[in-house]
């Protein structure tokens, strides 16, 4: 059975040379669809390129970063709406699933943090407004992204809470907001992590779909290395192991997920 990797950036530069060959090991690894996050209006299209050339197999998503909320911010937004409005209108096999990626990053300072969060606002309206689920990035932010969240909470289509780290209580947290599921990659087979032990005692599958992040954080064993879609197999088999079900069990029930929030077949 098919997977999803429900974020990857193939559209980077650490994929120039070797796409085809990239996507050719995803596919024979069964990876099914790949979706490939925006994070600023130069990469909606590079992310559009990535799509038109595999079409059906590669889905885009437009937002602002918020490592890429810096001075003229608002002007980025002014255009990246306009991407979303004119796509919207007239795509095709290359339509917007998705806001996203959007957030809070506080990891490395808070220089612009009241920038970020008008930002994050802004798109989170653009979810509510397009019926279009949000690709949530958020580090060291989690208090602030719930308070955001939770005035639209009633209004909201839905989401991914991407790249999912946290502990059994941020877990409960984030799961309260009944649309959204977690997404989880290869840091749940680094061997410091404890979302081995932590997700089966408080995240139940129907709450999880599966992505790489790629380039960034491989899967062991092939961490330190260049991530790319094919390794979402690697995360598949640690989950299966990890809740005592079958690859296939995990693979039915992420693909469950993935159509219910993206509103695509699977």
């Amino acid at each position: 059975m098919n997977i999803i990797d429900t974020h990857t950036h193939l559209d980077g530069e650490e994929f120039v040379n070797d796409l085809p060959a990239v996507v050719q090991r995803a596919k024979e690894a069964g990876v099914g669809r790949v979706f490939l996050p925006a994070i600023d209006r130069k990469s909606v299209d590079t992310v559009l390129n990535v799509c038109r050339s595999y079409p059906g197999y590669a889905y885009p998503m437009l937002g602002l970063h918020p490592e890429e909320v810096k001075e003229g911010w608002q002007d980025e937004l002014k255009v990246l709406h306009a991407q979303l409005a004119d796509n919207l209108q007239t795509a095709t096999s290359d339509r917007f699933i998705t806001i996203g990626e959007v957030g809070l990053d506080y990891y490395w300072d808070r220089t612009y943090e009241k920038e970020q969060l008008a930002a994050f606002e802004e798109q989170v309206k653009w979810s509510i407004e397009t019926r279009l689920p949000l690709m949530i990035h958020c580090r060291k932010a989690q208090n602030e992204m719930v308070t955001l969240l939770r005035h639209y909470e009633r209004d909201l289509p839905g989401g991914v809470f991407h790249c999912f780290t946290g502990n059994p209580q941020e877990a409960e947290q984030l799961l309260g907001f009944q649309r959204f599921v977690l997404g989880i990659g290869g840091v749940l087979t680094f061997k410091s992590s404890h979302l081995r032990e932590d997700l089966p005692a408080s995240v139940p599958l129907n709450r999880i779909v599966l992505e790489t992040d790629s380039p960034y954080m491989a899967p062991v064993p092939h961490r330190g290395e260049r991530n790319e879609s094919a390794f979402v197999a690697l995360v598949q088999q640690q989950l299966a192991k990890s809740y005592g079900v079958s690859a296939d069990e995990v693979a039915r029930q992420t693909n469950a997920n993935v159509a219910r929030v993206f509103g695509i077949d699977c």
